[in-house]
């Protein structure tokens, strides 16, 4: 059994860097993961036959983050980490990314290892989010690599709060666990 603690973190890291798909809960709520690359990218979209048309999270460190070719407002370094979800700008070639920075101290342990990874909420596309170990259990168990379970499980059900950084003023998407009012 993989925990959200030191206990599994090195054996996560390893799966991830293996190029493995698994279900890892962040500060908000679990999400289906893998390293922030294609192939890892594709098959999520695989698992949760979502459509290729719509992106995913970007969970990073913020040290990744500050030399990484993302244009991230400075002011977001102030706020992160948190559950706030920003989409930026790629200076390399004009794409935009949504990318966090987790208040969560395993997944921050985690991405110092690996680097960035995907996350995407955890279901089916078009179906309702699953919150709990046991919920995710039975839905994904064949289809991804491995599941981490939260020690305790204290479901927050609120996603991170999604905001447009790539506009001025930023613009609210989503309103999720983070109150943004000082930001914008």
């Amino acid at each position: 059994m993989l925990y959200n603690d030191d206990s599994s973190l090195d054996a996560v890291a390893s799966l991830l860097l293996e190029g493995k798909v698994g279900v890892i809960p962040a500060d908000t709520v679990y999400g289906l993961s893998s390293l922030a690359d294609r192939s890892g990218g594709d098959r999520i979209y695989e698992i949760k036959m979502r459509p290729k048309s719509k992106s995913f999270i970007m969970l990073a460190g913020l040290s990744w983050l500050k030399s990484s070719p993302l244009v991230v407002p400075r002011v977001l370094y102030d706020h992160w980490p948190c559950p706030l979800t920003a989409i930026v700008r790629n200076e390399e070639d004009g794409s935009t990314q949504a990318v966090r920075v987790p208040a969560d101290p395993f997944i921050q342990a985690l991405v110092e290892k690996t680097g960035p990874i995907w996350s995407t909420s955890c279901n089916i596309s078009g179906q309702p989010g699953l919150m709990t170990y046991d919920e995710i259990l039975p839905v994904f168990g064949d289809l991804v690599d491995f599941i981490v379970r939260k020690r305790e499980e204290d479901v927050n059900a609120l996603p991170s709060t999604l905001i447009d950084c790539t506009v001025e003023p930023y613009r609210v998407i989503r309103q999720g666990a983070y109150d943004v009012k000082d930001l914008i």
